[in-house]
Order: C-alpha cells, then structure tokens, then sequence
C-alpha cells in the first residue's frame, strides 16, 4: 500500500495510509501516515468500538485537509488496553507449538478440502 500511496500522490491523489506497522510504513515513505499502536489488522480500533474508530477516521481525515508535507507522521490517542497483546503477539515456543502446529494442519486440510470444491479463495481462518 506505501509505494501505491506514493504512486498516486505523485498523480495528484492525496493518500493517507492508516496502520499498526510503523516501522515499515515509515521506511517506504508514504506521504500521510496514522498510526494505531494496535495489533496487526486492527488500525482503526478495536472491533465494535465505533467511537474509537469514528475518531480514528476523524484524525485520518483530518490530516488529508492538513498535512502537506510529505513523510508526515501522527498518531492515534488511543491504547488497546492493557498491553499484554505484544507479549503473546507471533508468540511460538514449547508452551504453545503443539497447539500452532495442529492449527496449520487443520487450516492446510481445510484449504485442500475447499480448494476440491473448486474454491478459489479461502475461508477466514477461525479458532479451532
């Protein structure tokens, strides 16, 4: 999405990329940045939470009528709560390995099953 957001405002399209992954929306240099110090794949807020995330948009929208220089950077006020997500995030090691393991392969059956069926995307994955 970086190098689309610079591609278009070089035609004239103001962008602004909203997410969680500072570090590499930063290091592509996109023209308008905001970002939500949230686990991945929730930049505007937590889920059902539309004050939070009306506020979010708020903040994004406002900065397309604000910020006119490029590698512009803001973020959300908000914090997810207590923290503890970053110690568990991408967490693998011997306490939950067996239990990641039968989740690929429960997750790979289910894709070769709906793959047979002629799908050709698959399901959302889900606990299970």
């Amino acid at each position: 999405m970086s190098l689309i957001a610079r591609h278009l405002e070089a035609n004239g399209i103001p962008t602004l990329i909203i997410g969680s992954a500072i570090d590499v929306v930063e290091h592509c240099g996109v023209p308008r940045y905001l970002h939500s110090d949230f686990p991945l794949g929730n930049p505007c807020g937590k889920p059902y939470d539309k004050d939070m995330q009306r506020s979010i948009i708020n903040q994004g929208v406002a900065m397309l009528h604000t910020v006119t220089k490029p590698n512009s950077s803001e973020r959300t006020p908000y914090e997810w709560g207590e923290n503890s997500w970053r110690d568990d995030y991408s967490k693998v090691d011997d306490s939950n390995r067996e239990e990641l393991s039968r989740r690929g392969e429960n997750r790979r059956k289910r894709q070769l099953a709906e793959k047979a069926a002629g799908l050709t995307r698959s399901s959302m994955i889900a606990d299970g």
